[in-house]
């Protein structure tokens, strides 16, 4: 993004110093490797089955196979999400068609939902950067999913930047694409939205939460879950009753993510829910904002920021690495594989401190 002004704003070698000065700190040490769980209920093929779309290669950073995660301190998240713009410098919107897919699961203000200050704050970033035409689209779970996007101010934000809005539960059969069984643990395969999968960059924007409906955590492998049809026009077949009623939802989850690459993962943990979750639940002031392009990163760092706040038993068990939604995704090459892999970024010292406290959560 380096038509951005605001981008502009931190130069490289600002960058590589402020990495610099953990002098190994904000790279993590040796954690356990995800590894295929013995048990038959767990087990499956590594391979998802090759989907038509192409994949754009997970950002790293100068590292090599070592992916970026910033982490920013911040109480405000239109300044922490520009903070963290800065530092992230993410590569190829420029000159093209953008798909925003938010979290609206419900209209409730966040964490439980996408906060509209920070959407526009993106928007207007996306487009400062040279993106095309933005897109911002969704499918609620708990919610209806027009109304939830016109309580959060969807269309108004549309109407004021020039944006298109998509509801998924109002498209047709053919905006559809079926992504088959095999190599899953999907019983009939999955229907995923193809305005996203026709869009040149992805950018997938979540929050910081639990989830007390199965998935044990929500965060943007889950966010996926809102790319995938609940029913395809002609077809009355529910597939979010069976992701929901599965013992393997959060393997389900992760597979799910390996229909496409975001080119920006931004996370909003200004504050989050430490239990129940997605809708309500146990608030806390969790002041911190990530940015990256690999899911995987992102969400083990988010795991991390859970555990350290607090958090439920079946998110704190064990390894992160070890969780079935993180495992899942490292068996499909979705992202980092370890903890060496991954490279905090921060620019300030009390995102440094944070940085550091993360670490030793998630290294084995």
């Amino acid at each position: 993004m380096t038509n951005s002004k605001r981008f502009s704003k931190y130069k490289r070698r600002q960058i590589l110093r402020f990495a610099g000065l953990a002098a190994g700190a904000s790279m993590l040490p040796v954690a356990c490797r995800a590894t295929t769980s013995p048990n038959a209920e767990n087990s499956a093929p590594k391979q998802l089955a090759t989907p038509t779309t192409e994949y754009s290669p997970i950002a790293q950073s100068t590292q090599q196979n070592v992916s970026k995660v910033v982490l920013v301190r911040s109480e405000d998240r239109v300044a922490g999400t520009l903070k963290a713009l800065d530092l992230l410098q993410p590569q190829g919107i420029s000159g093209q068609t953008i798909f925003v897919k938010p979290n609206y699961n419900t209209a409730d203000p966040a964490p439980a939902a996408t906060d509209t200050k920070m959407l526009e704050a993106l928007v207007k970033e996306l487009q400062s950067a040279g993106g095309k035409q933005i897109t911002i689209g969704d499918r609620s779970g708990m919610a209806e999913t027009r109304p939830a996007m016109q309580q959060k101010g969807v269309f108004q934000l549309a109407e004021r930047y020039g944006l298109k809005t998509i509801v998924f539960d109002e498209m047709s059969a053919a905006d559809w694409q079926n992504f088959p069984a095999k190599g899953t643990h999907w019983k009939q395969g999955f229907a995923f939205a193809r305005p996203i999968l026709n869009s040149g960059a992805i950018i997938n924007t979540c929050c910081l939460k639990t989830h007390r409906f199965g998935g044990h955590f929500t965060l943007s492998l889950k966010n996926t879950v809102g790319m995938v049809a609940k029913y395809v026009p002609g077809n009355s077949y529910n597939y979010m009753s069976e992701l929901h009623s599965s013992p393997h939802q959060r393997l389900m989850i992760a597979e799910i993510n390996k229909a496409y690459q975001p080119k920006l993962v931004l996370l909003d943990g200004v504050e989050a829910l430490v239990n129940g979750g997605p809708d309500k639940g146990k608030l806390v002031k969790s002041g911190v904002i990530l940015a990256g392009t690999d899911r995987v990163a992102v969400d083990v760092v988010a795991v991390g920021i859970l555990r350290n706040l607090g958090t439920t038993e079946a998110v704190s068990r064990g390894s992160v690495w070890q969780l079935e939604q993180i495992k899942r995704a490292v068996e499909l090459g979705l992202g980092a594989g370890n903890s060496e892999q991954i490279e905090i970024i921060t620019a300030d010292n009390s995102s440094q401190k944070m940085a550091d406290e993360i670490r030793k959560l998630i290294v084995a």
